[in-house]
């Protein structure tokens, strides 16, 4: 890769661990997958551990994207601490076709990471966005007195969590799939000092390489 951080040619590109995590089935390696691969999986397979690569020019930065996704379960809580480690930023992932997942944000996974990467920060993810009005899930969570968690819900959860961003995506129709990781990114930069808080918050700073 010749990009480099200065824009000069033949510098390394910077390494950025971004880790993913979020209870099981709510669409961590989908979302991984339509970033990485552009393709949606048609069926459902657990995941244990996976690791994907990107390589990505942020605002004249080469950045290489190690992307960890991890396992949901309560199973392998002691086999995804491991993943923690030299972790830049935290993607916590909710379905809102699942009120529960959200709600484990704040119960699970926050004190989680508070625990294993203490001070590293992490952005609110919500997945399959596209259900937010289809009827078939709407009547399945009417029949358990639920409902789809809306966008206000998840910006509350957000604020008191301190979630750097809060953004919804759809694995299955792409939308909002590379806002997500152009946020994540920016985030990660700023923490480092190679990029200003100042700097105009697009979301399509990135090129692939």
């Amino acid at each position: 890769m010749d990009a480099a951080k200065d824009g000069k040619p033949g510098s390394p590109a910077l390494p950025v661990k971004i880790v993913v995590v979020g209870d099981g089935a709510v669409g961590k390696t989908t979302l991984l997958l339509r970033y990485v691969e552009n393709r949606f999986p048609e069926t459902y397979v657990p995941t244990v551990f996976e690791n994907y690569y990107r390589d990505v020019v942020v605002e004249g930065i080469a950045v290489n994207m190690g992307l960890w996704d991890t396992a949901g379960q309560e199973d392998f809580d002691r086999l995804r601490s491991l993943s923690y480690n030299d972790t830049d930023l935290v993607l916590i992932v909710f379905s809102i076709d699942a009120p529960t997942s959200l709600a484990n944000v704040s119960s699970k996974w926050v004190p989680e990471i508070q625990h294993h990467c203490e001070g590293v920060p992490f952005l609110l993810v919500g997945t399959k966005s596209d259900l937010r009005n289809d009827e078939q899930t709407l009547e399945k969570l009417r029949a358990r007195n639920q409902k789809v968690v809306e966008l206000s819900d998840a910006n509350a959860v957000g604020k008191e969590i301190g979630a750097q961003a809060i953004l919804e995506c759809s694995a299955l129709t792409g939308a909002g799939i590379k806002e997500v990781f152009d946020q994540a990114l920016k985030v990660v930069l700023v923490k480092k000092g190679l990029l200003k808080t100042e700097k105009p918050q697009s979301t399509s700073c990135c090129t692939l390489m």
